[in-house]
Order: structure tokens, then C-alpha cells, then sequence
């Protein structure tokens, strides 16, 4: 039975258009509809963790699992909706860096005047990454990190950063940059889940809304923002 309000949502900006879609394309199937909030992911997993009343949150894996171990989730709730990638960007018109190899990427990092990076898993990826190469020291001076919300790639297209990186699917659509996917063997991977607010008083509207959107009927939908399926 289709709820007679919207369900009240959160999700970081990572997946904001991806969800968009989801929603539109369950509710023309007679889903329930969703007024979804996207935010910084760090602001949207405080929002939950302080009671804020929601009836589904989508966040990545690792925040749904603090959120769900804090109590703030219905265990058992926890689906896995897409894998998301990590990509560079850098201003449209300039030379593409190259990223044909792991220490290609490490020397276009060294190379680049200044770095992007997101407050989300992406740029917490990316710096335990520049640790694992020794040069976290090197680079420290010059990154920039985009304020919660921002999308890496607008300070990219701006002027304000050489060099940035962040989920693909807030990078494909941007204009004024170029991009392209780190080479395998550095590839950065972020699984996004949802799962049902504890806040909820619709959870099985939030659990047929889950379903649907990690159902394999939602692959297209997924491979158009960039992603795959979880």
C-alpha cells in the first residue's frame, strides 16, 4: 500500500541525481514518493545521528554502519544499492594528466599546484591513499578541500584547483572540466547503501523503496549516473 505522504529521505550528494531517477522511476510503478534531501554526506550522517526524523537515509556503507551501530537504523535494514568510482578532474582545454598507472597518478599528483578533494569517502580515500604512496607530507600544503556539498569539480572548473577528485557521478555532468577514471590498480571504490531511519514510522515503505531501487530492473538507471550495481 502506497503511503499517503511522501516518505522523508537524506542522502549525500554523491547520489542526489541517481536517486532522483530511482524515485520517479518506482513511483511511476505506484511506489511510495520521496522528498529527499542531498547534503554533504559528514552534515547528513549529524542530521541522523542527532534524531532528526527521517524514513530513509542513504549514505555510504561505512556511515550506515557507524549510523545502524549507534542505533539510529532498524538493524537489518542496511541494502547496498551501487558501487561508485572515484575520478580526477582538471580544466576543460588543458592537457589531460597521465593516468595510465599507479605511479602515473602519484606523479600527476606531485606535478599538479594544487589538489581538490571532498569531505566525504572519496577524499578520506584519497588521502589514505597519498599515506600509502609517502607522499601525504609532500602534497599536504597544497590540498584544497571542498567545503561540505560543493562538488570538487565546480572548484576545478573554476580555477581554484589544478587537480581534483571525487565520485564520477559528480564529476560526468560538470561543465568546464575533463575527467577520466583512475587506472586500475589505484581504482577507489565507494559502496552507497540505504537503509530505514529508526525515526521512521513507515518502514516497510522505506524497505519496498529499497528494494526496488537495488533491483536489477534499476541497472540502466544506475550505468547512466556512472555507477554499478552493488
Amino acid at each position: 500500500m502506497t503511503p499517503s505522504k511522501p516518505l522523508l529521505g537524506i542522502s549525500s550528494m554523491a547520489t542526489r541525481a541517481l536517486l532522483a531517477d530511482l524515485m520517479l522511476a518506482h513511483e511511476q510503478r505506484g511506489g511510495p514518493a520521496v522528498a529527499m534531501q542531498s547534503v554533504g554526506g559528514v552534515d547528513a550522517a549529524r542530521r541522523v545521528a542527532a534524531g532528526e526524523a527521517f524514513d530513509v537515509v542513504v549514505l555510504a556503507s561505512d556511515a550506515i554502519e557507524r549510523l545502524l551501530a549507534q542505533g539510529h537504523l532498524l538493524a537489518g535494514s542496511r541494502v547496498d544499492l551501487v558501487r561508485s568510482c572515484v575520478a580526477a578532474a582538471w580544466p576543460a582545454g588543458q592537457a589531460a594528466p597521465d593516468l595510465s598507472s599507479e605511479a602515473a597518478l602519484r606523479a600527476a599528483v606531485l606535478a599538479a599546484p594544487s589538489v581538490g578533494y571532498s569531505t566525504g569517502p572519496s577524499g578520506t580515500a584519497l588521502l589514505q591513499r597519498f599515506s600509502q604512496w609517502g607522499i601525504a607530507e609532500q602534497v599536504q600544503a597544497k590540498l584544497v578541500q571542498a567545503s561540505p556539498g560543493v562538488p570538487v569539480g565546480s572548484m576545478v572548473a573554476a580555477g581554484q584547483v589544478a587537480l581534483g577528485f571525487q565520485q564520477l557521478s559528480e564529476l560526468m555532468d560538470l561543465p568546464g572540466i575533463a575527467w577520466a577514471l583512475l587506472p586500475e590498480a589505484a581504482k577507489i571504490e565507494t559502496v552507497f547503501s540505504g537503509a530505514v531511519a529508526g525515526t521512521s514510522a513507515q518502514p516497510e515503505a522505506v524497505r519496498q523503496a529499497l528494494a526496488y531501487w537495488a533491483s536489477a530492473e534499476t541497472g540502466p538507471i544506475k550505468a547512466r549516473h556512472g555507477m554499478d550495481a552493488a
